[in-house]
């Protein structure tokens, strides 16, 4: 099972995050912390014979606690869990909060072997309507404080498709990064979430995207590039030198078991999905008193089928054909032929050794796609 938890303060909201987080205070923290407490005891005993395979600190930004607010956190884990020694362990940050190299240290000293770095941009001005704290100066030499710390698993976030942005200018972004040698880059397309500062401006004509055939360019020639760099495309947005795919992000594409703590977070367990209350005070009173606060869902039949073609999809492996079938009792290719034969006609998919899997033609349009076969009638 993989453990993921949802560390919800941020020093400043980004203009572009719909993911759910609030400033920093104190009081606040300590809900939080004493929620998630309850919510470990009272979980761990529901999946009492699992151990934990993966630990993923996600945001909201991590890496603004302070190490004594994550050593409760790790300690209130490794009391109720069975944690082996040496699993992977990622803890998310922003670099206005990983250049010191004391805090490296903490973090290893706490068992954190990995670190996601969110740059996003290079570029000032782009930086600034993101709403990001660091200059790119400072985000590159974060960069280089995490690696020099002894901390060498690190990955980076970028982003691409941002208001003034050209192919060119991405590109040189990449050449710049990889530069500095990280063993992971995510590179994500700029999504307007609703109720976001930035989807607003976009929509009130205020910032110009990029059109759709600099965009297209930007991730096509951007997988290209990489790849040649040596990070090998593993999933729609996710490249790695070869031995450092992050193994716990590959276990949800993988439809694995997932054990979300935290405001917000969603678990996937057993045929069930349940995600916790986006509220600190409501998510700290259910953490302690019961799931009141929580949503949950079935997950069976065509619904699973529906999960297993979408995750799968976005990875380079693909779906399993003969999976497919196990599950369903029936032939993907014949279920969906007309559709599959439009695809690979128009260099969309490819199938070879018991797979599909999506071209780079057909990650760039990921969405579409898996949208039109989850949509479409049986053609048996």
């Amino acid at each position: 099972m993989r453990l993921y938890v949802h560390i919800p303060f941020c020093r400043r909201k980004c203009t572009y995050c719909a993911f759910f987080s609030q400033k920093l205070i104190y009081e606040s923290k300590e809900f939080f912390l004493a929620g998630l407490e309850h919510e470990i005891r009272r979980r761990a005993g529901e999946v009492a014979q699992t151990g934990i395979r993966s630990i993923y600190f996600g945001g909201g930004t991590p890496s603004v606690l302070d190490i004594p607010d994550l050593e409760r956190i790790v300690t209130a884990i490794h009391r109720e869990f069975s944690v082996p020694d040496g699993l992977e362990f990622t803890l998310e940050g922003n670099p206005e909060s990983l250049h010191s190299r004391d805090y490296i240290r903490g973090l290893k000293q706490l068992g954190v072997n990995r670190v996601s770095m969110g740059l996003q941009s290079l570029n000032p001005e782009r930086l600034e309507i993101l709403g990001r704290l660091h200059t790119a100066r400072q985000g590159l030499d974060a960069l280089r404080t995490v690696q020099d710390a002894g901390l060498e698993n690190v990955g980076v976030d970028l982003i691409w498709g941002l208001p003034g942005q050209t192919p060119a200018q991405w590109l040189e972004e990449l050449k710049t990064v990889v530069g500095y040698e990280p063993k992971h880059i995510s590179c994500y397309g700029l999504s307007l979430e609703p109720g976001t500062e930035l989807s607003g401006r976009v929509r009130a004509g205020e910032l110009i995207l990029p059109g759709e055939a600099e965009q297209a360019r930007m991730y096509i020639y951007g997988a290209e590039y990489l790849e040649c760099a040596g990070m090998l495309q593993y999933e729609i947005s996710n490249f790695a030198r070869m031995g450092f795919c992050c193994s716990h992000n590959l276990a949800y594409w993988q439809g694995e078991d997932f054990l979300g703590l935290g405001p917000s977070a969603v678990s996937t367990l057993n045929g069930y999905r349940v995600q916790n209350a986006a509220n600190i005070k409501d998510y700290a009173h259910a953490a302690e008193y019961g799931p009141g606060m929580e949503k949950w869902e079935r997950i069976s039949g065509e619904k699973a089928l529906q999960e297993m073609i979408m995750l799968s999809l976005r990875t380079s492996r693909g779906l399993s054909l003969r999976e497919y079938r196990q599950a369903s009792g029936r032939e993907f290719c014949t279920v969906y032929r007309n559709l599959i034969q439009a695809l690979y006609d128009n260099n969309l998919i490819r199938i070879a050794n018991g797979y599909l899997r999506l071209t780079k033609n057909g990650m760039l349009v990921s969405d579409a796609i898996i949208g039109r076969i989850l949509d479409s009638k049986w053609e048996m």
